[in-house]
Formats: C-alpha cells, structure tokens, sequence
C-alpha cells in the first residue's frame, strides 16, 4: 500500500481530486490532502465539492510520501506561489517518486523546475507553459514519463485513462 500526497486550494477541478482519490482508494493505497492550512475546508470550482485540509504542507515531510497527486482547475496557480509547497513537489522529483498531474496541475511543477527533459500533457491553456519549462509537451489522453516518473492528463474527459495510469503505476 502506497501513501500518496494530493496538494489542493480552493476552486480545485473536482472530479480531478475526486475521481483519483476513489480509484487509489479503491487499490488499497492511503491518499492525504494537504494545503496550506490544516482544517481548512476548500471547495471545488466546478460543483463545489468541499473538502477538508487534512494536513498543513508545514506539518508534512515529503519523505513520508510515496507519490504526489496534483489536481487541477485554479488550486495548482494558487500553490505555486509558496516555497514550501515547491520543495515539498521538487523532492517527489529528485528522489525519484511518481508525480501524477492532470489539467492545470504542471503549473506547480513548472514552478518548482522539475519538467527539463520530461515527457508531458496538460490542458491546452499550460501546453505552452511547460514547453517554456523544458518539457516535451504531447496531446494525449495519458502521458506516461517512466524514467521521468511523471504520470500527465489533459482534462476531467481523460479521467479513466489517467485513474488507470496511476493505479497500475503504484503496483
């Protein structure tokens, strides 16, 4: 069983957090919602879906974690802006632990530099972004960085393919 991090803030993409957290759920692993506020209810941009900060990013280690899950919608410009956040993104990176993104949530790895060289998809609206970050950017369903463990989809449409990414990654 694996303990995967998801970073959220307000006006998350729902489904985005939902769906993932329900299929990792499902496959025995331990998914931890973590912001910049422990107890602190955020709320999804799309249907509203509230959802409690379980943890702060101050009270967390990185190491503790075996993945990370990044959610998007507007929770990943949010994030992006604090450092703790970004060294808590860059150690999923430089120690070689699976980083699944969907939509806007490779704005936080653009920020914290992880993408050079990576293999990479996201909603339309970031391509060019993580393009500008060194990445190789691809519009695909699922995009699957086995050497870079970076696990991509573009929109809530993607969802099955990306749930299914993520959970066979982690077996």
């Amino acid at each position: 069983m694996a303990r995967i991090a998801t970073v959220l803030a307000n006006l998350f993409e729902d489904s985005e957090y939902t769906e993932p957290k329900k299929a990792l759920e499902a496959a025995g692993h331990e998914v931890v919602t973590i912001g910049m506020k422990a107890g602190e209810t955020v709320r999804g941009k799309a249907e509203g879906t509230e959802v409690t900060i379980e943890k702060s990013i101050d009270e967390v280690e990185a190491k503790d974690f075996d993945a990370l899950l990044i959610p998007g919608g507007y929770s990943p410009d949010q994030l992006r802006k604090h450092d703790s956040m970004l060294d808590f993104v860059r150690h999923f990176d430089s120690n070689n632990k699976w980083i699944f993104t969907i939509c806007h949530g490779p704005q936080l790895l653009v920020n914290a530099e992880t993408l050079k060289g990576k293999d990479i998809t996201a909603v339309k609206q970031v391509a060019i972004d993580v393009k500008n970050a060194g990445a190789n950017f691809y519009d695909k369903e699922v995009v699957i960085d086995e050497a870079g463990k970076l696990i991509s989809s573009r929109t809530p449409e993607d969802l099955p393919a990306f749930d299914q990414a993520i959970v066979d990654a982690l077996k």
